[in-house]
């Protein structure tokens, strides 16, 4: 099957059964564009994570499947169907400079050192880190860190993206600066990015689709299209769309909070048979 006609993404009908008996995902469907920031949003435990490991070919499913471009997960690295993930911590080596984190994946793939230089210096101007390949990561800041590892990502020059709660530990100024740095790149590239995230607005300022998330059992609820410009600046943060979108997820995530607590009181107040 062609990939330029299949969504990079397709979950059709996904469960997670741990063996200790908790239900991680149920029934999840979602096709995910060329193209597309789609960001999974919803509260702790309802999924979100272990869905994108999904992606990344870390997890498995209890049912259901995934393909990555109409095909198995065995074809992902070949022209086309690249994929990198960033994970909530930047682990980055402490003992080797930024560049050579950066380089670390080409020369697991035994790139010429040549070519894998030069990728890395063009990786490392593109995050704003051209002048730090030399630095120990020890004398980054948090945010540079995090720039360093989405630096190693984008090296492999990937046509999907994973990222999850990259920069959720950082200042909201950082987080705000990264998040416009990262949509830039994206849109530059045409790289197809899944992001997860528990923020709204950083949901909306990122996205053009939404996907919310609900827990016991993790599932999803809601898919929001998000219409907006494709290089968005502080401006849209306070534009009318974005207040507009913001509501609609918080009443989302609201009713999906309240239907929890429903569950759980019912499942509290159930009656004690007598003995």
């Amino acid at each position: 099957m062609d990939a330029t006609s299949s969504p990079v993404l397709s979950v059709q009908r996904v469960d997670k059964r741990y063996p200790n008996g908790t239900v991680a995902l149920e029934d999840v469907r979602l096709s995910i564009e060329a193209g597309e920031f789609v960001s999974l949003l919803g509260p702790s435990g309802c999924g979100k994570s272990t869905l994108l490991k999904m992606f990344a070919g870390i997890e498995a499913p209890t049912h259901g499947h995934l393909r990555w471009w109409g095909q198995s997960f065995d074809t992902v690295g070949s022209k086309g169907r690249r994929q990198s993930m960033v994970f909530q911590e930047a682990t980055l080596m402490p003992w080797a400079s930024v560049a050579d984190n950066v380089r670390l994946p080409l020369d697991l793939a035994r790139v010429p050192r040549r070519e894998a230089d030069q990728r890395v210096a063009e990786a490392l101007e593109g995050v704003g880190l051209g002048k730090f390949g030399q630095v120990r990561p020890r004398e980054l800041s948090g945010g540079m860190q995090m720039r360093a590892a989405l630096a190693r990502a984008l090296v492999t020059e990937p046509d999907l993206l994973l990222l999850d709660e990259p920069f959720g530990a950082l200042d909201e100024f950082t987080r705000n600066k990264l998040d416009s740095d990262l949509l830039a790149l994206a849109r530059r590239r045409g790289i197809t990015v899944v992001f997860v995230t528990h923020s709204i607005y950083e949901a909306v300022y990122l996205s053009s689709k939404v996907v919310v998330m609900q827990a016991r059992p993790g599932r999803i609820i809601a898919e929001v299209a998000i219409d907006g410009p494709a290089f968005r600046d502080e401006a849209y943060r306070v534009s009318e769309p974005f207040l507009r979108h913001c509501k609609t997820l918080s009443e989302l995530i609201s009713d999906a909070h309240r239907a929890d607590a429903d569950r759980t009181a019912g499942r509290s107040a159930a009656p004690v048979s007598a003995v």
